[in-house]
Protein backbone atom coordinates (compact mmCIF):
# COMPACT_ATOMS: atom_id res chain seq x y z
CA UNK A 1 0.00 0.00 0.00
CA UNK A 2 1.19 3.50 -0.98
CA UNK A 3 2.67 5.88 1.78
CA UNK A 4 -0.52 8.38 0.43
CA UNK A 5 -2.96 5.53 1.47
CA UNK A 6 -1.60 5.08 5.00
CA UNK A 7 -1.02 8.86 5.42
CA UNK A 8 -4.98 9.26 4.56
CA UNK A 9 -5.34 6.60 6.78
CA UNK A 10 -3.44 8.24 9.89
CA UNK A 11 -5.39 11.32 8.85
CA UNK A 12 -8.83 9.76 8.54
CA UNK A 13 -8.51 8.43 12.27
CA UNK A 14 -7.21 11.60 13.80
CA UNK A 15 -10.22 12.86 12.18
CA UNK A 16 -12.56 10.91 14.20
CA UNK A 17 -13.55 9.10 11.18
CA UNK A 18 -11.99 5.81 11.74
CA UNK A 19 -13.72 3.37 13.70
CA UNK A 20 -11.30 -0.03 14.87
CA UNK A 21 -12.26 -3.03 16.74
CA UNK A 22 -14.25 -6.13 15.56
CA UNK A 23 -17.38 -5.36 17.45
CA UNK A 24 -17.77 -1.55 17.08
CA UNK A 25 -16.67 -2.30 13.34
CA UNK A 26 -19.50 -4.89 12.88
CA UNK A 27 -21.86 -2.52 14.33
CA UNK A 28 -21.33 0.25 11.97
CA UNK A 29 -21.25 -2.12 9.22
CA UNK A 30 -24.54 -3.36 10.73
CA UNK A 31 -26.38 -0.38 11.08
CA UNK A 32 -25.75 1.65 7.62
CA UNK A 33 -23.04 3.88 8.91
CA UNK A 34 -19.64 2.09 7.74
CA UNK A 35 -18.81 3.82 4.16
CA UNK A 36 -15.77 1.51 3.73
CA UNK A 37 -14.02 -1.63 5.39
CA UNK A 38 -10.92 -1.99 5.23
CA UNK A 39 -9.49 -5.47 6.10
CA UNK A 40 -5.54 -6.12 6.06
CA UNK A 41 -4.70 -8.82 3.84
CA UNK A 42 -2.94 -11.10 6.37
CA UNK A 43 -6.11 -11.06 8.71
CA UNK A 44 -7.58 -14.56 9.16
CA UNK A 45 -9.46 -16.10 6.54
CA UNK A 46 -12.71 -16.53 9.47
CA UNK A 47 -12.60 -12.25 9.55
CA UNK A 48 -12.38 -11.60 6.20
CA UNK A 49 -14.89 -14.05 5.29
CA UNK A 50 -17.29 -12.72 7.81
CA UNK A 51 -16.53 -9.26 6.95
CA UNK A 52 -17.11 -9.65 2.90
CA UNK A 53 -19.86 -11.85 3.78
CA UNK A 54 -21.59 -8.74 6.11
CA UNK A 55 -20.40 -6.03 3.92
CA UNK A 56 -22.05 -7.86 0.71
CA UNK A 57 -25.26 -8.23 2.39
CA UNK A 58 -25.11 -4.40 3.56
CA UNK A 59 -23.66 -3.10 0.29
CA UNK A 60 -20.81 -1.45 2.46
CA UNK A 61 -17.12 -1.56 -0.31
CA UNK A 62 -15.08 -3.52 1.05
CA UNK A 63 -10.93 -3.00 0.61
CA UNK A 64 -7.91 -5.46 1.63
CA UNK A 65 -4.84 -3.75 1.59
CA UNK A 66 -1.15 -4.08 3.83
CA UNK A 67 -0.29 -5.89 6.54
CA UNK A 68 -2.59 -5.82 10.16
CA UNK A 69 1.05 -4.02 11.47
CA UNK A 70 0.99 -1.59 8.66
CA UNK A 71 -2.51 -0.94 9.41
CA UNK A 72 -2.19 -0.10 13.07
CA UNK A 73 0.82 1.84 12.44
CA UNK A 74 -0.93 4.00 10.19
CA UNK A 75 -3.23 4.96 12.61
CA UNK A 76 -1.19 5.33 15.30
CA UNK A 77 -2.02 1.78 17.11
CA UNK A 78 -1.06 -1.52 17.56
CA UNK A 79 -1.87 -4.12 14.70
CA UNK A 80 -5.70 -3.91 13.36
CA UNK A 81 -7.05 -6.35 11.07
CA UNK A 82 -9.84 -4.60 10.39
CA UNK A 83 -10.89 -0.81 10.53
CA UNK A 84 -14.47 1.03 9.36
CA UNK A 85 -14.72 4.30 7.79
CA UNK A 86 -17.25 6.57 8.54
CA UNK A 87 -16.64 9.75 6.55
CA UNK A 88 -18.16 9.81 3.01
CA UNK A 89 -14.92 12.15 2.02
CA UNK A 90 -12.29 10.21 3.46
CA UNK A 91 -14.13 6.84 2.04
CA UNK A 92 -13.94 7.80 -1.18
CA UNK A 93 -10.25 8.82 -1.81
CA UNK A 94 -9.21 5.97 -0.01
CA UNK A 95 -11.34 3.77 -1.70
CA UNK A 96 -10.26 5.72 -5.10
CA UNK A 97 -6.54 5.40 -3.84
CA UNK A 98 -7.00 1.61 -3.50
CA UNK A 99 -7.89 1.14 -6.63
CA UNK A 100 -4.80 2.60 -8.28
CA UNK A 101 -2.77 0.15 -6.19
CA UNK A 102 -2.05 -3.11 -7.34
CA UNK A 103 -2.12 -4.46 -3.75
CA UNK A 104 -5.50 -2.85 -3.46
CA UNK A 105 -8.24 -5.02 -4.28
CA UNK A 106 -12.13 -3.38 -3.41
CA UNK A 107 -15.00 -6.02 -3.53
CA UNK A 108 -18.10 -3.96 -4.02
Amino acid sequence: MSDRLYSLLGLAMRAGAVVTGDEACMARVRSGKALLTVVAQDAGPNTKKKYRDKCRSYNVPLIEVGSKAELGRALGKIERAVVVIVNQGFAERILQLSREQIGGEACE
